[in-house]
């Protein structure tokens, strides 16, 4: 099978579809039947013994053709024009020719438009949420980007009212932006892309607290250590004495009483022999 022609136009220009026969210089378009059909159902128009015998009411004033080679034009292109054609010629009944054109019908994005929008913050990243949107083209697009021309992958969404609207397309992208980077993000369709490159600044530049160093830790575990050890010997030393001195201050009370105690039978002993006399 012959591989179907392909054309490829956008909306608002004027296309032309090539029919698989030309009509000789020595006959005429009267000696003939040429229609040309729209997904095979639609006849776009159809010409019996010279004259115009039907036309789309979708293709009024829009549509000619050729008289010789039989090319179709079509003018402003409308996105509803996109569709495989063939055009088919008779001659006596007999079909001359029978072939298809697939037309493809592109319709321009707009630039893409990105932001960007800080949802944390602090002194080591900044995380932004990116959001790249385009709006009235078509076919269905693909969105693509790459952050410091490394590809990242969006998270993309489409709205279109129908398989043959214009789209508007929607891509987000949450980072960690640790420094000053570019993003881009490109709109693809059909064989053309738009992009936009935007500039993403970290916000926080404050310093981060220093991370004490290993050898400042055991330095300060040694003087803990050393200090420790310090009172325990302090207080091993100081212990002994206060316990000794209220030790001997309490034998010396001892020996006193039993020196009262033993002195004063002697006092009652004289008190008596004085008595008695």
């Amino acid at each position: 099978a012959l591989e179907k022609k392909v054309v490829k136009s956008k909306v608002g220009e004027k296309v032309s579809l090539p029919c698989c026969h030309e009509i000789p210089s020595s006959e005429g378009l009267h000696k003939y039947r040429v229609y040309w059909q729209k997904n095979i159902t639609d006849v776009v128009l159809a010409y019996s013994e010279g004259n115009m015998i039907s036309k789309h009411e979708r293709y009024q004033n829009r549509t000619q053709m050729d008289p010789w080679n039989l090319t179709l034009w079509i003018s402003p292109m409308e996105i509803l024009d996109n569709g495989s054609y063939q055009c088919v010629v008779q001659r006596n009944s007999v079909v001359v020719c029978d072939e298809s054109v697939i037309l493809f019908v592109t319709a321009d994005f707009s630039k893409p438009n990105v932001t960007a929008e800080v949802s944390t913050d602090t002194c080591e990243w900044t995380e932004m949420v990116i959001t790249c949107s385009s709006h009235g083209g078509f076919p269905k697009p693909k969105i693509s980007g790459a952050l410091n021309n490394m590809s990242v992958e969006w998270n993309a969404s489409w709205v279109s009212e129908s398989n043959h609207s214009p789209y508007n397309v929607t891509g987000k992208l949450v980072l960690n932006v640790t420094k000053d980077i570019n993003i881009t993000c490109s709109v693809e369709y059909n064989g053309f892309a738009k992009s936009t490159t935007l500039l993403l600044k970290k916000k926080n530049d404050c310093v981060a607290p220093p991370v004490p160093r290993p050898y400042n830790v055991i330095t300060a575990s040694i003087i803990i250590v050393i200090t420790f050890i310090l009172a325990i010997t302090l207080a091993a030393r100081y212990l002994p004495r206060h316990v000794c001195s209220r030790c001997c201050k309490r034998q010396d009370s001892v020996e006193e009483g039993v020196k009262d105690f033993t002195k004063a039978p002697v006092s009652d002993k004289g008190t008596a022999e004085t008595s008695s006399v």
